[in-house]
């Protein structure tokens, strides 16, 4: 899964394994774009003043990785699956490109507001979508073209540059949309290949080694409300990816996809309450610009999966 909030293109991700269950995973992604949206809050924190001095993102991204692979190793202990052998060399290029897109996402988390670090994410379909052109050599019509251009135009939006608005925060995001475009490419090799448990265990493995092995470099003593936000945020995502991945398990993405666009709400909202952040009118039409491109790309991959 995604380690980042961000809609999926349906042609990354497995059909449904369970029965039809529409409400029941209507309500498993609204709890999974709440949780999402819940790591990038407490990532604000850790990155600002609000809990200590501000760790540096990629000590927050250990944090998250850490406590994320205890829990998830904790249900693994108990379920005891049957497990594959992993393609090691796609789980390795995935992760890496997830773990710079975590850390890049906690940095701008801490720059810009929530909601506008989240719309921004949302780039990261598009990206994917003109990077399976030379990796997967993919072709690429005129109503993608247009759903890229559309997204794209709605991040410039935000980003505004050129102008003296111009934030490093919203690169940074930028910079995460990039990175998680590039793990799409690698979780379409994954789809179907492997159980996603078994896909969550490989990967937050290798993404603690990544981010442990990064985190020496900047390390601070956190201090003991720090501690309990790295253990937060671990088990934050550790949840959202289970309620997420459940949800697919029940409906075609087609069908729930388009509710993890509430991430956004989610993160506006939690901004707001917490930090009196209250979202622009530039911001909210840049978010929604990015939405219509990423929903008009998500529209036209069901197309084309049908006929496939």
């Amino acid at each position: 899964m995604a380690p980042v909030p961000g809609p999926i293109p349906p042609a990354a991700l497995p059909p449904a394994l369970h029965r039809p269950a529409p409400g029941l995973a209507v309500a498993l992604m609204l709890c999974a774009t709440a949780l999402l949206a819940g790591t990038t809050l407490i990532a604000k924190a850790l990155g600002t003043d609000a809990l200590g001095p501000p760790l540096h993102p990629m000590q927050v991204s250990f944090g998250r990785f850490l406590f994320a692979w205890i829990a998830i190793m904790t249900v693994l202990a108990l379920r005891r699956p049957r497990l594959t052998r992993p393609d090691l060399k796609t789980h390795a290029a995935r992760t890496l490109c997830g773990w710079s897109g975590v850390t890049l996402m906690f940095a701008a988390a801490a720059a810009i507001p929530l909601s506008d670090a989240i719309a921004i994410s949302f780039v990261n379909p598009v990206f994917a979508m003109l990077l399976a052109i030379p990796i997967l050599g993919e072709r690429v019509g005129p109503w993608r073209w247009l759903a890229a251009v559309i997204a794209i135009a709605g991040a410039m939006i935000l980003i505004r540059p050129g102008t003296s608005a111009m934030q490093a925060g919203a690169l940074l995001a930028l910079g995460a949309a990039l990175a998680l475009g590039l793990e799409l490419i690698f979780m379409k090799r994954l789809s179907g290949r492997e159980k996603p448990l078994q896909i969550l265990v490989v990967n937050n493995s290798m993404g603690l080694a990544i981010a442990a092995c990064a985190a020496l470099w900047v390390w601070q003593t956190p201090t003991p409300a720090q501690w309990a936000g790295m253990v937060g945020i671990g088990l934050v995502m550790a949840c959202a990816q289970g309620f997420f991945i459940n949800a697919l398990a029940r409906a075609d993405a087609s069908f729930i996809t388009p509710f993890s666009y509430l991430t956004l709400v989610f993160a506006a909202l939690y901004d707001a309450l917490l930090f009196g952040v209250i979202p622009s009118p530039l911001s909210l039409g840049g978010a929604a610009t990015i939405i219509a491109g990423a929903a008009l790309l998500a529209w036209r991959e069901t197309v084309h999966r049908r006929r496939d």
